[in-house]
């Protein structure tokens, strides 16, 4: 996540820069440094940014799991953690998932693949 996109999630959360030092757990000067782009944003706090936005955007649409959309077999979905424990909703936010048929266990390579994925953007409401 860069301070661009940080700063746009907090803007699409409604929060001020103290709310969402609150919410994160965290300092508002760690908030201001994130927008700023003096400090990298730390792996927890992009996955509670997204887990937020997640959430709200849920409340506001009615999703598919993942393996619904994507049309995994039934043998892929056996083997993966979104569908043993019924998130495919979530399936961004648990390493291990499969997609595009390998396993996702890395955090940044699993964003990197969650980033073009059509079910990660409707989640996320981002345009494709």
């Amino acid at each position: 996540m860069d301070r661009h996109e940080f700063c746009t999630i907090r803007s699409r959360l409604g929060k001020t820069q103290k709310q969402m030092a609150d919410l994160l757990g965290t300092s508002l000067k760690a908030v201001q440094s994130f927008e700023q782009g003096w400090r990298n944003i730390p792996v927890y706090i992009e996955r509670q940014m997204l887990f937020l936005l997640a959430k709200k955007n849920a409340r506001q649409q009615k999703q598919e799991p993942c393996w619904v959309i994507e049309r995994c077999p039934m043998e892929t979905r056996k083997k993966c953690p979104a569908w043993e424990f019924q998130c495919g909703e979530l399936c961004w936010f648990i390493n291990g998932t499969i997609c595009q048929g390998e396993v996702q266990r890395s955090w940044h390579k699993k964003m990197e693949a969650c980033r073009k994925c059509d079910v990660f953007r409707s989640i996320m409401q981002l345009e494709p």
